[in-house]
């Protein structure tokens, strides 16, 4: 599988993203959020480093949650009965999305925060 054409390897990852969204809740959850960080950019037209800031947020947290899935996806596989070393790699993983969500919030926060001093 390695050194495929490029196109074949794109193909590889929409076709991981798409069954992560059908079948991850979490990721469907991240998803919407990301809907309406779109929206509310559009709407309010902020200066591009806000776009980019949300951006890099949001990618950061659809990649670990993405991460995280293919992580719990192969200790189960791999380890299907209940271990304690697993629970702590699936643990690690949920805790690299928390990171990621918590980083996402304080740029939210602060965009929030920039909005309203904006406007005084």
């Amino acid at each position: 599988m390695k050194n495929q054409p490029f196109r074949v390897r794109l193909g590889f990852a929409v076709r991981g993203l798409a069954h992560a969204l059908r079948s991850e809740s979490s990721l469907k959850a991240q998803a919407v959020a990301l809907v309406l960080v779109l929206l509310a950019l559009i709407w309010l037209r902020p200066s591009p480093a806000w776009w980019a800031l949300a951006a890099l947020a949001s990618a950061a947290v659809i990649a670990a949650e993405l991460l995280n899935t293919a992580i719990e996806e192969l200790a189960d596989h791999l380890h299907p009965e209940l271990h304690p070393r697993i629970r702590l790699v699936k643990d690690c993983a949920a805790a690299a999305v928390l990171v990621a969500v918590l980083g996402a919030a304080g740029v939210a926060l602060a965009f929030g925060m920039a909005v309203l001093l904006q406007r005084q």
